[in-house]
């Protein structure tokens, strides 16, 4: 058998780490799903742009990859978003009106933790990547 190089040594260590990391983004990527559909955002979102909703209308709100889109560039979109979702977002001001069939997203407070909020929107906001 042929001795393996440090080249070949080294091959095999970053294999090793990007399956790890792909692992555990499999596994976020699964515990942010299980929170979504627990805390009933599923209702009115979707992940992906071309989702549909109810009698094949636009989702009521916007979908999840046109979110991370929208603020991937905002240093606020973390804060901002955490905000929406515990405190809901004005009739007024709909910002999304192209992309969903809703007016306004309703304070979600009672159904979500802050904390669990916060790892929901970091988990949308990876979404444009």
């Amino acid at each position: 058998m042929k001795r393996m190089t440090a080249f070949h040594l080294y091959l095999l260590l970053v294999a090793a780490l990007a399956s790890n990391t792909a692992f555990a983004d499999a596994k976020q990527d699964e515990a942010a799903r299980q929170l979504a559909t627990k805390s009933g955002c599923f209702i009115c979102h979707a992940i992906e742009l071309d989702a549909k909703g109810p009698d094949g209308l636009k989702p009521v709100g916007p979908p999840w990859k046109a979110v991370a889109a929208r603020y991937k560039d905002d240093k606020n979109a973390q804060k901002n978003l955490t905000a929406a979702v515990m405190g809901g977002t004005s009739v007024y001001n709909r910002h999304w009106k192209e992309e969903s069939s809703g007016v306004a997203m309703p304070p979600n407070g009672v159904a979500i933790s802050e904390a669990d909020a916060r790892k929901l929107v970091d988990w949308i906001l990876s979404l444009s990547k």
